[in-house]
């Protein structure tokens, strides 16, 4: 598994309202994405920045989603471009599960 964290800088602060409201608008087309497990949108306390939080399948599922087709969208809807960091996630604490695995 890898873990995809995209944010950028938003023209004007965002209270969680509104970002819940612009979130709604493109969840839909994260429903079904080949190797997208789960997606988690997010937007700072101050409301200066946002995005989300992906884990994917491959790294290669990743960068199929991330297209210069993907980054015109976010750049058109959020007025600036994304910024994406992969990172590997080795161990993870399942609460819920009442479980720790090593991914």
């Amino acid at each position: 598994m890898l873990i995809a964290i995209v944010s950028f800088k938003l023209p004007q602060p965002m209270n969680l309202a509104q970002a819940t409201a612009a979130f709604d608008q493109t969840a839909p087309k994260y429903l079904g994405k080949p190797g997208l497990v789960r997606k988690h949108y997010f937007v700072t306390e101050a409301g200066d920045r946002a995005g989300g939080i992906y884990l994917w399948k491959s790294k290669a599922d990743a960068q199929a989603c991330y297209s210069a087709e993907w980054r015109a969208m976010v750049t058109a809807k959020y007025g600036n471009a994304p910024e994406v960091a992969y990172v590997e996630n080795p161990v993870i604490v399942d609460n819920l599960a009442g479980r720790i695995e090593k991914a």
